[in-house]
């Protein structure tokens, strides 16, 4: 592997923090689209689903972003006016119903029947399926969750938001049972990332399970509040968890994943933790400018003080 170019500066002030946490990541094409919507000019939007065709990752992960800008609602239905059989405009128009009910400014039902009619019109499509398990993971029973979690694998099995979304739905089960390492989380990502193709970015998935049960835990009162202090990732197992996924990154480095830096931040953060500076340098280098939100700001923290804090910790000592 070729030495990483350095990491571009993020900047100074939390002031920065918006730009750092841009949900596109390094979609530029995505991110040329959403400019162009937040103008009104949905056509750009069109081309760009159009282009991605039935890659689901990526369209999965185009169509969310642009669902979570605040005029994506009204310049879908203005798509939806123009072309009604649209099954672009209508999953965009779903999932946009979808942020809208998430952020307590449209029923949860409006959203449901949206995704369900944008699903009519793109049986294959698991991104409607998506829509709603966002919106379910928050709002609906576990029951509902799991069945919605299935429609989106029967349509396509390695789906990477959905098994994330699963993966943080399971862990917050049974909040008060301390470290389990049975807890049925660890099973689940374990499972999900052997039944992978050996390239699938699934292998993260159990390091993405561990950071979520710290979020339980550490909110339940069961984990200190300093993920390095709390002890969380120096167990047998959690090395071994750590050292796969680390492994699995060396050999494949899916950077052609569309959401390929969120699993860098999930890896990069349990690195930090487990006390391998080295390892996680070369982790911060591929991130560059594209820090995640989550996990930096389990449990409850500042979570671009916290990235910088241990990328500068981790770059120091490398």
């Amino acid at each position: 592997m070729p030495p990483p170019p350095p990491p571009p500066p993020l900047g100074r002030g939390r002031k920065r923090a918006a730009q750092t946490f841009d949900a596109a990541l390094d979609d530029v094409e995505l991110i040329g689209a959403r400019a162009a919507l937040a103008q009104g000019r949905w056509t750009a939007v069109r081309a760009l689903l159009a282009a991605t065709g039935d890659d689901w990752d990526r369209r999965g992960h185009r169509v969310t972003v642009l669902a979570q800008e605040p005029n994506t609602h009204a310049w879908a239905r203005d798509w939806l006016v123009a072309e009604p059989e649209s099954a672009d405009a209508n999953v965009l128009l779903a999932l946009a119903t979808v942020q809208r009910a998430l952020n307590g400014k449209s029923k949860p039902d409006r959203a449901r029947t949206a995704c369900g009619a944008a699903a009519a019109l793109a049986p294959a499509d698991p991104t409607p399926w998506l829509g709603l398990l966002i919106l379910e993971r928050f709002l609906g029973a576990e029951e509902d969750v799991v069945k919605l979690f299935d429609e989106v694998r029967h349509r396509y099995p390695d789906h990477h938001h959905a098994h994330h979304l699963m993966t943080a739905r399971l862990a917050e089960r049974r909040p008060d049972a301390g470290r389990d390492p049975l807890h049925e989380v660890y099973d689940f990502a374990a499972w999900s990332a052997e039944h992978a193709p050996a390239d699938s970015p699934l292998a993260i998935l159990p390091v993405v399970a561990h950071a979520e049960r710290y979020r339980v835990l550490a909110a339940a009162g069961g984990g200190a509040t300093d993920p390095v202090a709390s002890g969380h990732w120096v167990g047998r197992r959690a090395r071994q968890v750590m050292k796969a996924a680390f492994d699995w990154w060396l050999e494949w480095e899916r950077d052609d994943h569309p959401r390929s830096h969120i699993d860098l931040n999930f890896l990069a953060h349990a690195k930090f933790c487990e006390g391998r500076g080295a390892e996680a340098a070369a982790l911060f280098h591929r991130i560059g400018p594209y820090a995640t939100p989550a996990p930096w700001s389990y449990p409850d923290r500042d979570p671009y003080k916290a990235f910088r804090a241990a990328r500068d910790s981790a770059l120091g000592t490398a």
